[in-house]
């Protein structure tokens, strides 16, 4: 990569040319990879053998009715929940083999890896903004100074600069939703995961939100999985998937 970024940088016409390609094979790459994925809720058959690839940097809307699966798909995906154990089930994250993690190994992996970004913002009321958005960061044992500036720069990407000092109950909604993003992203992580995340937003912070994904996918470029009712938000997305009764069918 080093290499062919010095062959762009001298301005080669062919550099620049194989560069184009390198990077687009790179945008390709499968960043998650489901196969035959159940789930059980006792007599409950909820996933029925769901399939799925989603591709590096790509921003992939799930739709459907209530009750058709989305959110425990979300969860499985998301290493939140298991899948049923199944013949020839399997689920790859970023080159990781997830069903065959135990649980301390798949903590780490889902702390370093995934972000979560949900309707309800869940940050803490007795922190400020910063401190909210560190969290995650200091459970994984980074530096104080580090993180704290990382999550300074995230909070200042995302227009609040000035409330890094506020309490949750200080902020508006789109405010506090915009910290739980920034939450979210402070371990640079390969992918966010998001279940209604403007759900609980007025119409101009819900726009504002789903514009931010597409901002935060080209500056950062991570791999966005969001379950949405909202249709704008799923046209939006450079794929959106049509969940009915446990699959996926288109």
């Amino acid at each position: 990569m080093l290499f062919l970024t010095k062959i762009y940088l001298l301005g080669s016409e062919k550099g620049c040319e194989i560069y184009k390609i390198f990077v687009s094979l790179l945008k390709r790459i499968q960043m998650i990879q489901a196969r035959n994925l159940h789930k059980y809720y006792d007599q409950l058959h909820v996933l029925k053998g769901v399939d799925l690839h989603i591709q590096k940097g790509e921003i992939v809307s799930i739709v459907g009715a209530s009750g058709a699966g989305k959110t425990t798909l979300l969860q499985i995906l998301g290493t939140l929940d298991h899948p049923a154990a199944q013949k020839e089930a399997a689920l790859i994250i970023n080159g990781e083999s997830i069903l065959e993690m135990n649980d301390k190994t798949l903590s780490k992996f889902r702390n370093l890896n995934l972000g979560f970004i949900f309707q309800f913002h869940q940050l803490l009321p007795e922190f400020t903004a910063l401190e909210n958005v560190c969290i995650p960061a200091f459970i994984a044992n980074k530096p104080k100074k580090e993180t704290e500036t990382e999550a300074k720069r995230l909070l200042d990407f995302l227009g609040l600069s000035h409330r890094i000092n506020h309490k949750p109950n200080e902020l508006s909604g789109g405010e506090q939703q915009r910290v739980a993003v920034a939450r979210a992203l402070i371990n640079k992580p390969a992918v966010i995961f998001a279940d209604e995340p403007s759900g609980n937003l007025d119409t101009v912070s819900a726009e504002n939100l789903h514009q931010l994904f597409f901002k935060l996918r080209d500056e950062f470029g991570q791999t966005f999985v969001i379950v949405t009712h909202n249709e704008e938000l799923a046209n939006m997305a450079d794929r959106k998937l049509i969940m009915s009764d446990g699959v996926i069918i288109s």
